[in-house]
């Protein structure tokens, strides 16, 4: 099954905070009170007043990411830094193949990455996306990786994400549904 993602991660009321007023956002919500806010071609557009631009090199680590991240996008990632760690993350999967991509801004800098994997075999922590989230808080718990703590396998690529977020659901929604249906 496929796997397609390209998003803002942070904590859920920074992400709230910043994406208000904005009609082409919709947060996705993850356990542990962070968010997702996926990436779409309108949300890029309401963000910078410009129509996003894509990489036409394959990923690698001098292009981690599909979406080139302009200067205003980069500038307002930047600005968000100010209230708190703010992660994009990249990731796509098919048949065993694919990538992940990550990086982090804090206090008005990148602070970490651009990081970029295609192989993904460093012990999970240092998965660019498991480290992203390292870095933004997500504490250890039950699941195999910081990924899965937060929920970010619950949905399959960004029309999911968005279904999610218009559905006002949680990260545990699902557990609960498992839960429910594990009792009958």
């Amino acid at each position: 099954m496929a796997y397609q993602l390209s998003a803002v991660v942070a904590d859920v009321e920074l992400l709230r905070e910043h994406t208000a007023e904005l009609d082409h956002a919709v947060l996705g919500g993850l356990r542990q009170d962070f968010a997702l806010l996926p990436v779409t071609p309108q949300l890029v557009v309401e963000l910078t007043g410009s129509l996003p631009d894509f990489a036409v090199e394959d990923r690698s680590a001098e292009h981690p990411f599909d979406l080139v991240l302009s200067p205003t996008l980069t500038e307002l990632l930047t600005g968000w830094s100010q209230s708190g760690p703010v992660a994009y993350v990249e990731a796509e999967f098919g048949g065993g193949a694919g990538y992940q991509s990550a990086a982090v801004w804090l206090g008005g800098a990148v602070s970490w990455g651009p990081q970029f994997d295609d192989v993904l075999d460093a012990p999970r922590e240092q998965w660019p996306i498991n480290a992203a989230l390292i870095r933004l808080g997500v504490e250890r718990g039950t699941w195999i990786d910081p990924f899965a703590e937060v929920g970010l396998h619950l949905e399959r690529n960004t029309d999911g994400w968005l279904a999610h977020g218009r559905r006002r659901l949680s990260a545990d929604y699902w557990d609960e549904l498992v839960e429910q249906w594990e009792n009958q």
